[in-house]
């Protein structure tokens, strides 16, 4: 009796599938240095936006103006109002000069020139 015996080959075990990749970014060098640019851009904006709040906020206070002591209050431009009339009307009873008084309120408010609009509001000193 004479056994045949048939060999089979050998499976190989199965390969590992690979998980495909979903969508990973590779920047170049270049590609770097632009979005960490446009990062600081960003924060640099932010930062500008904070100050300006912060000192925004700071001027809001009637009790002085820049610092100095003096006493101010604030008041909103009517039709027909001038910078020359609102510095006469600043200063009544005191010896000092509407000139000096309608510079002031300019340094004190940012103007540029003595044009005013109505509704504008302006931070006007009291007179010592």
């Amino acid at each position: 009796m004479s056994a045949t015996v048939h060999v089979l080959p050998v499976a190989e075990p199965p390969r590992p599938v690979r998980e495909e990749r979903r969508s990973t970014v590779r920047l170049t060098r270049r590609g770097r240095v632009v979005v960490f640019a446009f990062a600081l851009v960003v924060l640099f904006g932010i930062a500008l936006i904070g100050a300006r709040v912060a000192f925004a906020a700071g001027d809001g206070d009637d009790a002085g103006f820049r610092g100095t002591g003096s006493a101010a209050h604030t008041m909103v431009v009517g039709d027909g109002d001038t910078l020359w009339d609102i510095s006469a009307e600043a200063i009544e009873g005191t010896d000092a000069s509407i000139r000096e008084m309608e510079q002031t309120i300019k340094e004190l408010n940012s103007l540029e020139s003595s044009m005013l609009v109505a509704g504008q509001t302006l931070i006007i000193p009291t007179a010592p």
